[in-house]
């Protein structure tokens, strides 16, 4: 195995962990959370330079980059939703799974009819890195939320704070969502051909 199928499988290693660090109620836990993320985001971020610098590109890593990288986000989103990070992040969840779902059905399509792997596009790579910059803007913002909470504020100034502190997660969050339904319309526009064949 190459070293950037290697950085990929890291990462799939790293995204319980870091759904661990999650949801655990410690302090500094959003800390220790957004680091493991970080450094996962780093080897997305490598193992396609080096594959692509060095020639190593291979059908493993096609389809294993971007299933890593969806469990990764998955991960995040369904960690914030449980912890009430963010507004809406229900629905947010939701797009963001159907809009994979479809990707992944027409990659399966793709491999089962032609035999052709369909590797990930310049909009999806603009929603994973949207992705990863909103997610480590939430952490940081429930950092400090979770560090304001350990002391002695007057409940309506904290409340009016953490309102502010949810308004500030959504708004990037929503904006890699929109990006997450751009690149899903573009890819299944780009790939419509495959559809056609499955009928």
């Amino acid at each position: 195995m190459n070293l950037p199928n290697k950085l990929t499988l890291l990462r799939i290693i790293l995204t319980p962990i870091f759904m661990v660090a999650l949801m655990v109620d410690l302090p500094f836990n959003y800390f220790v959370a957004m680091l493991i993320f970080i450094v996962a985001s780093i080897t997305d971020m490598l193992d396609g330079k080096i594959a692509r610098k060095r020639g190593l590109v291979t059908d493993f890593g096609k389809f294993m980059d971007p299933l890593a990288d969806k469990m990764l986000t998955t991960a995040a989103f369904i960690g914030f939703l449980a912890k009430g990070i963010g507004s809406g992040m229900e629905w947010i969840l939701f797009i963001v799974l159907f809009r994979e779902f479809m990707v992944s059905s027409i990659r399966l399509v793709a491999a089962s009819s032609g035999g052709k792997v369909i590797a990930a596009n310049i909009w999806g790579k603009l929603k994973t890195v949207s992705q990863i910059v909103a997610i480590i803007f939430a952490l940081v913002i429930a950092q400090i939320m979770q560090i304001v909470g350990w002391f002695n504020i007057p409940f309506n100034v904290l409340s009016v704070v953490g309102l502010v502190a949810q308004i500030a997660v959504s708004v990037p969050l929503w904006i890699s969502a929109i990006l997450c339904v751009t690149s899903g319309v573009i890819y299944l526009l780009d790939n419509k051909d495959f559809i056609k064949q499955a009928k």
